[in-house]
């Protein structure tokens, strides 16, 4: 099983993590505090750190072959491992450093969709999260939505202040509780028999594997920066950090 330390405290930012074993593209761990691409959110990044104090570049991270392990990815496709990399295998430890600026962005856009899907009561058919901004298309036939109603509302909820907390339930609670499942494309990870809640005060509880900010405050300003029809029932409806330049 691996030892996911980004689940457990999403603000660690440093941490050893032994290697499992070599890959093509870099290093697999079972420990990891790098959170590995999934759900929407992207792998994170920053450096590991070898016994000599050499620092390699961790340019995303994602499951392993077996996706029981994590893949830290330290070449851009088509190019060799670094040389130091090329040296590390099974039964060594590197000290991982996450990129804290970026994983922190994620953590804040990743909780503020979940509140939008609380603004926006409507089933979840896909959504993506980004540096400062993220995304998330609705089954809503023609809604009228407004931008600036919605974004007020959405900020409201953001400056409430509600604690963001974990909890774990089986599959079998779950499958008795089918109405905590918000997307329609992408399922709760199974297999363990147990499956991650994310509970947002008493306003939100969902399935979740990704990282979030301790309390709601922590996100800051949002708005909704556009609206768009991507089909007959489905709106695409786009967040962005007021404190991140839009790109």
């Amino acid at each position: 099983m691996i030892d996911a330390l980004y689940q457990s405290d999403a603000y660690l930012r440093t941490a050893d993590l032994p290697i499992l074993g070599s890959h093509e593209d870099g290093i697999l761990v079972e420990r990891s505090l790098f959170y590995p691409q999934g759900g929407g959110q992207p792998g994170d990044k920053g450096q590991i750190e070898l016994a000599d104090g050499t620092m390699i570049p961790v340019l995303t991270t994602r499951y392993g072959p077996d996706r029981q392990s994590i893949l830290l990815v330290l070449r851009e496709s088509g190019a060799p491992l670094p040389d130091a990399a090329s040296a590390l295998a099974a039964g060594g430890t590197v000290t991982g450093h996450v990129d804290w600026v970026l994983r922190y962005r994620f953590m804040r856009v990743h909780t503020a969709l979940h509140l939008l899907s609380v603004v926006l009561p409507y089933p979840v058919t896909g959504g993506q999260i980004a540096d400062g901004d993220g995304r998330l298309d609705f089954d809503i036939e023609e809604a009228g939505l407004d931008k600036e109603a919605l974004t007020a509302e959405l900020q409201a909820l953001v400056d409430g202040d509600h604690p963001v907390s974990q909890e774990w339930i089986t599959d079998a609670g779950l499958d008795a509780q089918p109405e905590l499942v918000k997307t329609m494309s992408v399922k709760p990870p199974r297999g363990s028999g147990t499956v991650r809640l994310v509970r947002i005060g008493d306003i939100d509880l969902q399935p979740c594997g990704g990282t979030h900010v301790h309390s709601t405050a922590e996100i800051g300003k949002v708005e909704i920066r556009k609206i768009e029809n991507k089909g007959k029932q489905n709106r695409r409806v786009r967040i962005r950090l007021s404190d991140v330049d839009a790109v």
